[in-house]
């Protein structure tokens, strides 16, 4: 959806202010996170698995380097983005530490490279 200045219409030049409202947002709807707790829980009623807590950072990483694409200068998004790739990363150690097997195996699932 575009808005502008209303005066766009009769001078054609001024397209250039249009402003462009992006529908993508840079957190994760409700709706997602379910999606992600159904696939990668380990129980019933798992929320709290580092199987879980992983998936549902990458998904975040992904929409804020997305973000990133169009909005280079956001510094302060960015910092936001460096402590969610901190905290999965020391989740991953974690689960490495405990099972070298379900860790590899959400390494493959997630398609994260390590």
């Amino acid at each position: 959806m575009c808005t502008g200045p209303r005066w766009t219409t009769s001078r054609p030049w001024a397209t250039s202010f249009l402003i462009c409202i992006e529908r993508n947002t840079m957190s994760i709807t409700a709706e997602r996170k379910q999606e992600l707790l159904k696939e990668y829980a380990t129980a019933t009623g798992d929320t709290g698995s580092p199987e879980v807590q992983v998936a549902i950072l990458t998904e975040r990483i992904k929409n804020l380097t997305e973000h990133f694409k169009g909005h280079a200068k956001d510094n302060h998004s960015r910092r936001g983005l460096l402590k969610l790739v901190s905290q999965r990363r020391s989740l991953l150690d974690y689960l490495r530490g405990k099972d070298e097997g379900r860790y590899k195996t959400l390494i493959e699932r997630l398609g994260i490279r390590r």
